[in-house]
């Protein structure tokens, strides 16, 4: 699903730009060539934290993952990275919060669906301060724009606090599947 950078109701974040589609150097050739997640074990901190930053903006999730290398299999990497941000502070869920961006509707959606999609963020960044974030990983495209809806509906009705956990929720669970698709995919694709 593409998104879009969110409009200015919100502060920058303070991150440096970072592509949302990374990959981990590939080492010398020798038979068979090393997984990703065996790159993702052998890179540099620094281009192991930039990547992960693709996944969860956190920089303290981000430098906790890389830290606790290597990682036998997926599971154990997942597992980490769950780890890690459950121990995430306020101030580290709002860090990764002001770097999510707003989710965009299926191509061909009407016109009517974008508006009620536009104020509904727009009432729940006005709620919370930060942009609304949910994990569609396993919805079908067709039904993503109601899950958006009815998720942004009910959780207007939350108190900050509330939403707050809420949040860092759906932030974990974002992590966990951009950190697959990262390690699963990143053969053909470079750090920048």
């Amino acid at each position: 699903m593409a998104t879009h950078r969110r409009g200015p109701t919100l502060p920058s974040h303070r991150l440096s730009h970072l592509p949302g589609e990374v990959a981990f150097p590939e080492q010398p050739r020798t038979a068979p060539g090393p997984t990703a997640l065996e790159r993702f074990n052998a890179a540099p901190a620094a281009d192991a934290e930039r990547a992960l930053l693709t996944c969860c903006r956190s920089l303290r999730w981000a430098h906790r993952v890389a830290e606790h290398r290597p990682y036998p299999d997926l599971n154990a990497l997942l597992a980490a990275a769950d780890e890690a941000a459950y121990d995430l502070t306020p101030t580290d869920v709002a860090e990764a919060l002001a770097g999510e961006t707003l989710t965009l509707l299926p191509d061909g959606a009407y016109s009517a669906a974008h508006t009620a999609l536009s104020a509904a963020h727009a009432a729940y960044e006005s709620r919370f301060g930060h942009v609304f974030v949910i994990c569609l990983d396993d919805v079908p495209t067709s039904e993503a724009l109601d899950r958006v809806l009815t998720g942004i509906r009910a959780r207007l009705t939350n108190d900050p606090e509330e939403e707050r956990l809420l949040a860092a929720e759906e932030l974990r669970r974002l992590a966990r599947g951009r950190l697959t698709r990262l390690v699963r995919n990143s053969s053909t694709r470079r750090v920048h």
